[in-house]
């Protein structure tokens, strides 16, 4: 039952997605500059920017996941919350960190972090990075597992494998360069293929007006609530915990901040952060209205069900609504465009988690902790390894977590909660530190581990007020915002105490054992002293104080 239309329609748009990237790698001037393949030698112009900003966000997490929940009945369009809190994420990000990460010339987005906590602290914090954009591209591939398995009657484990395989090709290849210039081609094969395939499927027979079921719809023989959706009143602590989330935990990204930091300028790197803001909301649209239609289809009339002899409406065919709409809903002409540029265009947004993830392996863990002495080259090396590496963990959660709203969901959890409070802390607070940036880290990590979580079988050890029990168990308690807030708190008063007692000399200059307090000079004269002092106090051992980092260049807006 292989649809030999969507099959020769996704080899051609693959064949262009790996051109593409094959072409734009050869632009690198020098491939062995590390800093030349993590932010293309900081020589992306706005145009181009824009594209891949916004292409960045609206990937098949995006455009699969965005009509999964519309046509889901327990969610509906009021629970799609994820297109409009990442478009906020990216003008609260250009309006308070654009400017001042491309200003400082870093390279990623923990490389403030290293400067200023040490190569440690950074270690930790690549953490909830690591797994944020590891859930954002098995989101991804698992968009892009269920469209080919629509297609090509294709089982969705080598469907995933796959597609990772290709994208892993090209990313391999051409660093940022090829990143940039496929998801240009990616925006455009989107918005051409859905918008060209919205108003086949609204004229097909078998859909009612999208309007006459926005309120209530009937799912097999039981009316239930239409593609809108509601909130319930006890839920609404929930909901703004989860919208709140989106938000601000869209904006700690090295996905986001790659392209900041290759902006030609600070000015162009805020410029296309709110613009891409924009094309987010325009670009959720299609999606939306591809739910509304999904959810007004007598599916049981289609040759979907005269197939499967059963309706898309259980969990792991809810996925699945996106690509069963082009194909079953559509002309065979549109059905070939549209799944051709959509699946073409979902695997072109894998390659940027798995880079950005990649980069900082490479950069601020591998080479400071582990590889001191490293060149230029082991480093690229050591990156496309770790691209390998992040592509295989990013297989495995596809494959076996069956929502791809709920993994595109999950990946701003433990951003917003431990990445967000530091990332404010390290930019906007001069007396944070080491000491405070563990403690809130721990504060962080604990109470939202401690909450549980359904989706990745992670059992909740405290439950919350108004916690809901049961398989798919969650916390109406906004445990999210708490978490984030008492890592904030947690971080600011163990920098600010610990600052104050080392600089007033209420504890020993030698008691700073980050080294991230007191300065060198004074730090070793006190040991010096304390060596020499018989009859005095003995201070804790300490090891020889390295030297300190340094501040990355100074950059000019003016190229």
């Amino acid at each position: 039952n292989v649809n030999i239309i969507g099959l020769v329609s996704v080899l051609l748009f693959y064949l262009l997605i790996l051109a593409v990237g094959i072409w734009a790698g050869r632009r690198s001037k020098n491939r062995g500059d590390s800093e030349e393949v993590m932010v293309a030698d900081r020589s992306i112009g706005l145009t181009v920017g824009i594209f891949t900003m916004t292409a960045t966000w609206v990937g098949g997490g995006y455009i699969n996941g965005t009509a999964e929940t519309v046509f889901n009945p327990a969610i509906g369009l009021v629970g799609a919350q994820a297109p409009f809190g990442y478009a906020f994420s990216l003008v609260f990000g250009g309006l308070f960190f654009a400017n001042q990460m491309r200003t400082r010339g870093y390279v990623t987005m923990l490389d403030p972090f290293q400067y200023k906590y040490g190569e440690r602290m950074c270690g930790l914090l690549f953490v909830p990075a690591l797994l944020g954009e590891v859930f954002w591209s098995a989101a991804i591939l698992s968009a892009l597992g269920a469209t080919l398995k629509v297609i090509l009657n294709m089982d969705n484990t080598h469907a995933v494998i796959v597609s990772a395989c290709i994208a892993l090709g090209y990313t391999l290849f051409g660093g940022l360069y090829s990143v940039a210039y496929t998801d240009v081609v990616q925006l455009f094969c989107i918005f051409i293929g859905l918008w060209l395939s919205i108003p086949f499927a609204m004229m097909n027979p078998l859909v009612q007006p999208i309007a006459t079921t926005a309120l209530t719809r009937v799912v097999n023989g039981t009316e239930q609530t239409g593609w809108l959706g509601t909130v319930a009143p006890q839920d609404a602590a929930y909901y703004a915990d989860n919208f709140l989330m989106l938000t601000f935990g869209g904006i700690p990204w090295q996905v986001y901040f790659q392209r900041v930091l290759s902006a030609k300028t600070a000015r162009n790197a805020q410029l296309l952060s709110y613009i891409a803001a924009f094309g987010c909301l325009v670009m959720a649209l299609p999606s939306v209205l591809i739910g509304a239609v999904a959810a007004s289809t007598d599916w049981e009339s289609t040759a979907y069900f005269n197939l499967t002899q059963s309706t898309p409406f259980s969990k792991d065919d809810m996925k699945l609504i996106l690509p069963l709409v082009l194909q079953y809903l559509c002309p065979p002409a549109v059905a070939f465009v549209g799944l051709g540029v959509v699946s073409a265009a979902v695997m072109s947004s894998a390659d940027s988690s798995i880079l950005s993830a990649a980069s900082m392996f490479a950069r601020n863990v591998m080479k400071p902790i582990f590889w001191q002495t490293a060149t230029d080259r082991h480093v690229i090396w050591s990156m496309r390894a770790a691209i390998v590496v992040v592509g295989i963990i990013a297989c495995i959660l596809a494959i076996q977590i069956s929502t791809i709203y709920g993994l595109w969901f999950l990946c701003s959890d433990l951003v917003y909660v431990v990445l967000f409070p530091q990332l404010i802390s390290v930019i906007y607070l001069d007396w944070s530190n080491t000491y405070g940036s563990l403690a809130g880290y721990v504060t962080g990590m604990f109470l939202r581990i401690s909450a549980g979580e359904a989706l990745i079988f992670l059992p909740a050890l405290f439950h919350y007020p108004g916690f809901v029990d049961g398989s798919e168990f969650y916390q109406r308690f906004p445990v999210k915002t708490f978490s984030m807030l008492a890592s904030l708190a947690s971080s600011a008063l163990v920098s600010y105490m610990t600052h104050r007692l080392f600089t007033e000399g209420k504890l020993p200059p030698a008691w700073d054992v980050f080294q991230c307090v007191v300065p060198k000079e004074t730090r070793s004269v006190t040991i010096a002293a304390a060596a020499e002092d018989d009859d005095g106090l003995m201070l804790p051992p300490m090891v020889q104080p390295k030297p300190e980092a340094n501040e990355p260049e100074l950059r000019s807006d003016i190229d």
